[in-house]
């Protein structure tokens, strides 16, 4: 099942054979997150405020959303989530850094930090720079990662390689292109 706010999602997921709900990330409270998920048996947050350059929308997708979506979760009775992240947001930012790439990270480490905290059965994937390259079927999966980039369709693999293994639970991994193929690299990682 997915969820999209958007009905021009729609029939591109219903094409390849996903159930589709709607669902406004931003103005939905965690009870309507509860509905969404009835009938599901995990939630994968791996929603984004997008590249608009809106440092708002940072924290009412990347934060409010993963903690709306966490509390909807428990509310509907699903123990088990895994969160899309992003790979070094718990490493210093300089001061430098733009107020919307700030906002980013912040929004992103702590929704990692309240999921961690959740009491959920929970898995925390960072993947490195996104792409839209096609699948390779090969990662690197674990600890301090050097930052490289992944494929969006080498995570979705990822995630649901990682979705049935209990040993993945209280789990956070790096994850960027490499040279292990997912099942080995999920099997194995630290």
């Amino acid at each position: 099942m997915a969820l999209v706010r958007r009905e021009a999602y729609r029939d591109d997921l219903e094409r390849r054979g996903a159930e589709v709900r709607m669902l406004d990330i931003e103005q939905a409270d965690a009870a309507e997150f509860a509905v969404a998920f009835s009938g599901c048996d995990a939630v994968v947050f791996a929603a984004g405020g997008g590249p608009d350059g809106n440092k708002g929308r940072k924290r009412t997708v990347d934060l409010e959303g993963s903690l709306k979506s966490m509390a909807g979760a428990q509310e509907a009775g699903i123990s088990r989530f895994v969160q899309i992240s992003a790979i070094g947001v718990d490493d210093p930012l300089p001061e430098d850094t733009g107020e919307v790439w700030r906002a980013y990270v912040e929004a992103k480490r702590d929704a990692d930090a309240a999921l961690r905290e959740s009491g959920l059965d929970w898995t925390i994937l960072r993947p490195g720079r996104l792409t839209d390259a096609p699948a390779t079927g090969l990662v690197t999966l674990g600890h301090d990662v050097p930052r490289g980039d992944v494929t969006r369709a080498d995570v979705a693999a990822v995630v649901a390689a990682v979705l049935g293994l209990d040993r993945t639970h209280g789990r956070q991994w790096d994850l960027v292109n490499g040279d292990t193929p997912v099942a080995e690299a999920v099997r194995d990682a630290p």
